[in-house]
């Protein structure tokens, strides 16, 4: 396998990039520089689009076991480099040893998952209200797809697209988010090189946003672009799609509820939401967002929570015992300090933490939180726990509903009043009695509202990177009328 990643990937070589410009790949904990890569130009997203175009249409001709061998070659390699990819993605994206272990794994059974799709590309034989005529739907592949990866979860919120365009027929062209190029998309260059996949199909550039980031949506040969990452970037991307009537996957930021009912196991809340918050330093777009307690139980949560979050081991995130590593610069962290002080003005409660070391913020707690303070509306993503009270099931509706977003979200309380309040609340997942980050490969993961459009995994994602084409075949000469031939 390749293992210098300084160069752009496009039709099958590792080329330089033809930008003026450079992309430094940095570690998060300490700055120190990983790489230095010369940036992808327009002419190199032309190039890529135009060699993943040429060689898909020889890719989605290609029987189902040709495309399942490459993909599960593919699955070896990421097994048998493991050690190598958690490295990269704690250098490059401050992941601690826990949370890189993880990614790799979700993204081993992501893959899997991929593996079956190539079998899984049915069509449909349908009655039709003519006479003697038959009805044929094919699914097919989209073309061409475009992949942009976040930074947070970058192998696998990148493989995740990738495997299922590949294995659904499609060519791909991977733009990662310039914070993490190699584990969000030079890795998957190396891996399906090494694994056999025809040249050309899939390419990766690695380059500014503001050079390349709309050349990549508005190219006219992707035919869907999959987008993971905030919601104002979503909304440019959709509204750039749509005017060239492209698809969009977006999955988009999150305001997650993690709603504790009085009548809930106090004990397991509080594990729970330590997770749901804490887990990546909170940079997921399913983390928890908000905690909500209900009044009767409030301060035996915050007591019980505060001490275990006392607890969490803060620093560089390559010793196997750290919990809380880097955010992933220091523009995070000036934001998220910024909105603390805010709310704090507004009369929450600092509890604990709310203090900064570099790229390290380290965990806080705010209490007497509400729903309209800065650090519940906005999207934190980082190491703080807003903690709001509520007086009843009625409230914790409403004030989930509150805000624009609909991703993920847990409750905890016994399991018919739990997904009672849970088909009232307006979002595409969530757990009862869990917290709120999960993602299994065969059930649907998106969300609603301001969280995005569209929805990965199993046979919903087969649904997204697919279309279907209706073939009506006439067995029978028809009888069309008044239009008959005269003898």
């Amino acid at each position: 396998m390749q293992t210098n990643f300084d160069k752009l990937f496009i039709n099958g070589e590792w080329v330089k990039g033809r930008s003026k410009s450079v992309i430094t790949n940095t570690n998060p904990f300490d700055q120190s520089e990983l790489l230095t890569i010369q940036a992808a130009s327009k002419e190199d997203v032309d190039h890529a689009y135009k060699s993943s175009e040429q060689a898909q249409t020889k890719w989605a001709q290609e029987p189902p076991q040709v495309k399942r061998e490459i993909l599960e070659k593919a699955v070896h390699l990421v097994e048998q480099n493991k050690d190598m990819i958690i490295d990269w993605l704690i250098k490059e994206s401050g992941s601690t040893y826990m949370k890189a272990a993880g990614e790799v794994k979700v993204s081993i059974n992501s893959m899997k998952e991929a593996v079956t799709y190539p079998y899984r590309m049915e069509g449909k034989i349908l009655p039709s209200q003519v006479p003697g005529k038959e009805n044929r739907v094919y699914r097919e592949p989209l073309g061409v797809v475009g992949v942009i990866s976040p930074w947070n979860f970058p192998f696998h919120l990148a493989v995740r697209s990738i495997a299922t365009a590949l294995a659904t027929g499609n060519g791909v062209v991977v733009k990662p988010a310039t914070h993490t190029p190699v584990t969000g998309g030079l890795l998957f260059a190396s891996i399906f090189e090494e694994a056999g996949l025809p040249k050309g199909l899939l390419n990766v550039v690695v380059g500014k946003g503001s050079e390349i980031g709309d050349d990549i949506v508005t190219h006219p040969i992707p035919r869907l672009i999959s987008f993971t990452g905030s919601t104002e970037v979503g909304r440019h991307i959709g509204e750039l799609a749509g005017k060239n009537l492209k698809k969009t996957a977006l999955e988009l930021g999150g305001n997650n509820v993690f709603i504790v009912l009085d009548d809930a196991d106090i004990h397991n809340a509080v594990e729970s939401a330590l997770f749901g918050k804490f887990y990546h330093q909170g940079q997921i777009c399913m983390s928890i967002n908000r905690i909500m307690v209900q009044q009767e139980v409030y301060e035996e949560f915050v007591e019980a929570f505060v001490s275990r979050v006392k607890d969490l081991t803060v620093g560089n995130p390559a010793n196997k015992g750290t919990q809380i590593g880097p955010l992933i610069d220091q523009d995070q962290a000036d934001r998220i300090l910024k909105d603390i002080e805010s709310s704090k003005a507004e009369g929450a409660e600092l509890i604990l933490g709310g203090n900064s070391e570099g790229n390290l913020l380290y965990p806080t707690v705010l209490t007497g939180v509400n729903n309209h303070m800065p650090i519940a509306k906005n999207e934190i993503f980082g190491p703080v726990a807003a903690i709001i009270p509520f007086k009843d099931d009625e409230e914790a509706m409403k004030l989930a509903n509150e805000h624009p977003y609909g991703l993920s979200g847990a409750i905890h309380s016994s399991t018919e009043r739990g997904t009672a309040l849970a088909s009232t609340i307006h979002t595409g997942m969530i757990h009862i009695n869990d917290q709120s980050v999960n993602d299994e490969p065969h059930m649907p993961f998106g969300g609603e509202k301001d969280s995005g459009l569209g929805r990965f995994n199993g046979e919903w994602a087969l649904e997204e990177f697919t279309t279907v084409k209706w073939v009506g075949v006439q067995h029978v000469r028809r009888d069309y009328g008044p239009f008959i031939e005269k003898k």
